[in-house]
């Protein structure tokens, strides 16, 4: 497997966490999303950005940032249709 690089990001993202309200974090199950597949639904639909010019500008390929689209819109979908708690981490790189 070729090795990773980090993707570059235009916005540090502040918040951490995002959870239903009245329940506490931990009697939640958690889905993590990185701040890299953050900013590729920042791109899409905040920025309305294409996908072959938001790969580009992320420094990936554009079959990659499909793949990373399509990966957290999955685990938004299911963070939200299950009642989960949304953790945002750093991808290590």
């Amino acid at each position: 497997m070729r090795p990773r690089f980090r993707r570059r990001l235009g916005i540090q993202f502040k918040d951490r966490y995002f959870k239903p309200r009245g329940i506490p974090l931990r009697e939640l199950k958690e889905v993590n999303i990185t701040d890299e597949e953050l900013e590729t639904l920042r791109l899409r639909y905040i920025g309305n950005i294409d996908q072959e010019q938001a790969a580009q500008m992320m420094g990936i390929s554009q079959s990659q940032y499909q793949r990373d689209l399509t990966s957290v819109m999955q685990k938004i979908t299911e963070a939200l249709i299950n009642g989960c708690a949304i953790s945002i981490t750093k991808r290590e790189s």
